[in-house]
């Protein structure tokens, strides 16, 4: 039997804040290094929400408030001169891809003579396949590997760009994070709530929808509150939506955290509406901590998670009354929702960090020669 390999990997990521595409890359860093491998993390700014395992490369460090094009150059020159001195066997890049001749940099000179692996977090085809994706399609060929975080993603997004060195790889969950330190905050103790969570970003995300389906089910009558949970560009717009709603006292926003755990654990159910996704941790996480979900069912992630009446629900069409029949039925029936929260862990236990990390590893003795 052969001995497996041990790899110098370096992961490239915007940076470890915000999102969750930023805390699947710094999960990773911790996957590879649970696997034996040597990790470094390059970012581009200077932010860190997550924790990480490995030696960090911060570029961000060098941006200041008059970053001309040249201050741009010196940093891009210094990430490749990091990347040569270090000698890494294999480049992971996170980075959304949306201008193609900012690819092509990428890949004709920062990553000359490096074998790369393309990691692909959205079904935004223009996000993660440039403006033209035929052209950058042949970049994507280039690589050793691409990795797709859904299975629709790998065959509906890449495989349809002729991208056939692609696979799967789902995004993981921490077992531990139900250990994780963390406080309810005390205006959410002894309250039924729902949660919704992640960047404010309506065009995206679509919370609109979620605070006008709240607004048509009428579980707040009931002293169910609704929780927004996160920061972002859209917040101010999003609570001068709720305050015009008759259930406005019953709906919280609340500031990110990086520790949101006790927020989640203790949740009736989170919800999903976002417009698309590419693999959706928000609803892999509250399963891991014992909490239903009601998302709905677009094209990438949720199908992938959730299972209809078992473990949450999964509403099939954009439209407000199923989804607030939906909170209804789950706020409500008591005997039905024990049955899902009995059945939540057990159901992802395949995106065990033990479990992705162990295929991540596979695909790497693999694609590396």
């Amino acid at each position: 039997m052969t001995a497996e390999k041990k790899f110098k990997v370096c992961l490239v990521s915007i940076s470890l804040a915000k999102g969750g595409l930023e805390r699947s890359c710094a999960m990773l860093t911790e996957m590879l290094q649970m696997q034996g491998h040597e990790v470094h993390l390059a970012i581009l700014n200077d932010e860190i929400d997550y924790s990480f395992s490995g030696k960090l490369f911060n570029l961000g460090k060098y941006k200041s408030s008059n970053d001309s094009l040249l201050k741009r150059l010196l940093r891009f020159r210094k990430l490749r001169s990091y990347l040569k001195t270090e000698n890494f066997d294999v480049i992971i890049d996170h980075r959304p891809k949306n201008n193609y001749r900012r690819e092509l940099f990428y890949a004709r000179y920062i990553y000359r003579g490096f074998k790369r692996i393309y990691v692909v977090h959205s079904t935004n085809k223009p996000e993660y396949l440039t403006e033209q994706p035929s052209k950058f399609a042949e970049i994507y060929r280039e690589n050793v590997l691409n990795v797709a975080v859904s299975k629709y993603i790998e065959t509906e997004i890449l495989k349809k760009e002729e991208i056939e060195n692609s696979v799967t790889i789902h995004n993981a969950f921490n077992p531990n994070w139900d250990a994780k330190n963390g406080l309810l905050p005390e205006m959410l103790q002894n309250k039924k709530y729902i949660l919704s969570y992640g960047r404010l970003d309506d065009t995206i995300k679509d919370f609109s929808f979620l605070i006008e389906a709240f607004s048509q089910s009428k579980v707040w009558e009931n002293n169910t509150d609704l929780v927004i949970l996160g920061n972002g560009k859209d917040k101010e717009m999003l609570q001068n939506l709720a305050n015009t709603k008759d259930c406005a006292k019953h709906i919280l926003f609340l500031p990110f955290t990086n520790t949101p755990f006790k927020i989640i654990q203790n949740a009736h159910c989170v919800c999903l509406t976002s417009k698309y996704e590419g693999f959706p941790m928000v609803l892999v996480e509250s399963l891991s901590l014992g909490t239903p979900v009601v998302s709905l069912d677009i094209v990438s992630g949720p199908s992938e998670i959730i299972e209809d009446g078992k473990n949450g629900l999964l509403v099939r069409e954009r439209s407000l009354p199923l989804f607030a029949e939906a909170l209804q039925k789950i706020c409500a029936d008591k005997a039905f929702y024990e049955n899902l929260k009995a059945q939540t862990k057990s159901s992802v236990t395949r995106f065990s960090m033990q479990n992705i990390s162990e295929i991540w590893n596979q695909k790497l003795q693999h694609a590396i020669r």
